[in-house]
């Protein structure tokens, strides 16, 4: 049962830190403005948006936290690929 609550605490420091550079990455993107900058701000509240429907429908079905948190990793390893190939 340890093991699985620091496994969590470590997803959570991770996610943490994987958003912080997404965070980065579009604050630069955003800074220099253009049609680029504003798709990409429509598809970030769209995202975020669905992403929390998301969660919520995983907890109220069961899920785990774990899960939850592994699940929004998933999508900001993914934002964080996409941005950096922009």
């Amino acid at each position: 049962m340890l093991f699985g609550w620091w496994k969590t605490g470590l997803d959570m420091a991770m996610l943490g830190l994987e958003a912080q550079g997404v965070i980065a990455q579009r604050l630069a993107m955003f800074a220099l403005g253009g049609p680029a900058a504003q798709a990409e701000a429509q598809l970030m509240v769209t995202e975020k948006m669905l992403a929390a429907g998301e969660a919520a429908l995983m907890l109220a079905t069961g899920a785990s936290n774990g899960k939850v948190i592994r699940s929004y990793r998933r999508k900001v390893q993914a934002n964080a690929k996409r941005l950096s190939q922009a």
